[in-house]
């Protein structure tokens, strides 16, 4: 089986599975030609599409019809991803191939995949949800309790996540990436990553008209579906105030890099290699990445930048629902569960502040405290 690109006859990206006789799995096209009807993005649905050929391996593995599942049969498809490929010698080797994240990913695309499928009729579907009230909340929204508590459905089967800080980047870090980059465009788009924190979606899919640098300073984050290079954002529109300094890099791309004789609406595009003009991909940002990893020694993904970004509002004290519109999360209790974390140094600063205001405490100062 394999995941196959296509084009479609308006020269649209398609992806399909293909079974071992090289012929598109028909359950699978229909799920994402609807996918596609819902305006998804061509890169999610290709993971859906990745997701939905390891299940159909996994059914082919243990001799299963996908019209004729059980959700003892999805326990298994949980197990069958987390064994290793390799064979396994003893239990004590047992690790998962996968992350919980991962895997829970997965399973959500499974049960989406049939959930469709029982509404169009195709088969009856499987019970893979249950109905619960909604859990307590760490953001509590205005008239919190007064509104009636309401239903919300809930996976069967989920893995539990460890909560683990994904880190960030230090300023020392960030000036050695940026004078890594031999070009103005390149020390630009991670610039642009670190002050903004953008993702790299939204960074690809900039049109010039999106840069508004007359005196205002600002980027325009805009939801299209027809960029060339499949960029998308993944939110609605917002207005991000970026400084000076950033707007003069942008300034000093276009005069000393930029293509003369190039008419094109992208900021990011092929400056040096063939084709010339054409927007920059996803793939020509990772090569970057690992060819300053290779220079500096340093790990470092377009995400991190966000990550880093994010984090240096909160230690700036920014108010989380500042920070959700600047990063463009629909829900605020995504920032707050995504970008809430502390670092050793963080938690040592604010354990030395604690100390410091101790000192200065009448009651708990032991130096000032009267004998008897």
């Amino acid at each position: 089986m394999k995941v196959q690109r296509g084009l479609s006859p308006d020269n649209k990206t398609v992806w399909l599975v293909l079974d071992d006789n090289y012929l598109p799995i028909q359950a699978i096209s229909k799920y994402l030609q609807y996918l596609d009807s819902l305006n998804r993005s061509p890169n999610t649905i290709q993971g859906y599409a990745r997701n939905l050929k390891l299940y159909w391996e996994f059914l082919k593995d243990n001799h299963l019809d996908w019209q004729q599942i059980t959700i003892e049969n999805l326990a298994e498809f949980i197990y069958w991803l987390k064994i290793p490929t390799s064979d396994i010698t003893s239990d004590l080797e047992l690790e998962s191939k996968r992350s919980a994240k991962t895997i829970n990913h997965i399973l959500t695309t499974v049960c989406m995949f049939y959930e469709f499928h029982e509404r169009i009729g195709t088969t009856t579907g499987i019970n893979a949800y249950r109905n619960q009230f909604q859990p307590g909340r760490n953001y509590k929204p205005f008239l919190h309790g007064i509104a009636k508590s309401k239903e919300t459905k809930t996976k069967i089967l989920k893995l539990k996540e460890p909560k683990t800080f994904s880190g960030c980047l230090i300023q020392d870090e960030i000036r050695q990436l940026i004078d890594g980059c031999n070009r103005i465009r390149d020390k630009f788009l991670l610039c642009l990553l670190h002050a903004t924190g953008m993702r790299i979606g939204e960074v690809l899919g900039l049109r010039h008209e999106d840069i508004h640098s007359q005196g205002i300073n600002e980027i325009h984050v805009t939801n299209r579906s027809d960029n060339f290079n499949n960029a998308r954002a993944k939110t609605g529109e917002r207005v991000i105030h970026v400084s000076k300094e950033l707007m003069r890099l942008y300034s000093d791309y276009l005069i000393e890099e930029y293509p003369d004789d190039l008419d094109s609406d992208y900021v990011f595009v092929n400056c040096w290699s063939e084709p010339i003009g054409i927007p920059m991909s996803q793939g020509n940002v990772n090569g970057l990445f690992k060819r300053l990893k290779r220079k500096t020694g340093i790990k470092a993904t377009p995400h991190l930048f966000r990550h880093t970004h994010a984090t240096e509002l909160i230690r700036a004290g920014w108010d989380m629902s500042y920070i959700q519109k600047r990063l463009g999360h629909a829900n605020i209790q995504t920032t707050i569960n995504t970008y809430v974390h502390l670092t050793e140094d963080d938690l040592a600063q604010e354990y030395q502040k604690y100390l410091q205001q101790r000192e200065h405490s009448d009651v708990t100062n032991i130096s000032k405290t009267k004998t008897i």
